[in-house]
């Protein structure tokens, strides 16, 4: 996956899933509401196994690793064929696990420090978490010394604010709980799973509109 494939897909879905099997049912009712950038975090149990499956089941999806933690995970996730790594945080041995593997990275900050750090480390896109401190404010202010580094906030995303988002400077942006509610995954919820694809798609549409 490449920058551009991260700006064309412009949400990317952060899946915490209680079980192997809730996430991929999760990731099909995403697809099926048009969001097919999906992260499948190393929260969710077989994290490796359930992204070697989406991606076979979603061709058309990039499915990637998130929370990523550890340079296992890392090499995990590659060899499952991940499109794109996410981590919370920076680690230099662990970005240098993670672009190791070749694939597209994102290393997690909050503050100007932990920004530069991230890009001077080689981070090909950084994702600001938790987004929700600073809202679109803050990202736009971030824009400002930093803007050759791709940002993809995360936390405090919901389909009302997809367009703020944007015109803040984001690159892309991440959605958890707003996009695939925990509730809805344990219960089986795919309709509302998807009802909040297509509200999040749509969202997508009209802010590029």
């Amino acid at each position: 996956m490449s920058l551009d494939d991260l700006r064309a897909t412009g949400v990317i879905a952060v899946l915490r899933a209680p079980t192997p099997d809730s996430a991929l049912q999760c990731v099909s009712a995403l697809v099926e509401g048009g969001i097919t950038g999906i992260e499948i975090t190393f929260s969710t149990p077989d994290a490796a196994a359930v992204i070697d499956k989406a991606r076979r089941a979603h061709p058309e999806a990039l499915v990637g690793a998130g929370t990523v933690r550890t340079a296992e995970q890392a090499r995990a996730a590659a060899d499952a064929g991940a499109r794109f790594l996410v981590s919370p945080g920076t680690d230099d041995g662990l970005a240098r696990a993670m672009l190791d593997t070749g694939l597209t990275t994102l290393l997690g900050a909050l503050t100007p420090s932990e920004l530069m750090h991230a890009a001077a480390l080689g981070a090909h896109a950084v994702k600001i978490f938790p987004a929700s401190l600073g809202g679109p404010g803050y990202l736009r202010a971030l824009r400002g010394p930093f803007p050759d580094v791709p940002l993809v906030p995360t936390g405090g995303v919901a389909a009302g604010n997809v367009a703020d988002w944007l015109a803040a400077g984001a690159s892309a942006v991440g959605a958890g709980g707003e996009l695939a509610p925990s509730s809805a995954i344990a219960s089986g919820d795919l309709a509302e799973i998807t009802a909040r694809a297509r509200a999040f798609a749509a969202a997508l549409r009209e802010a590029r509109s």
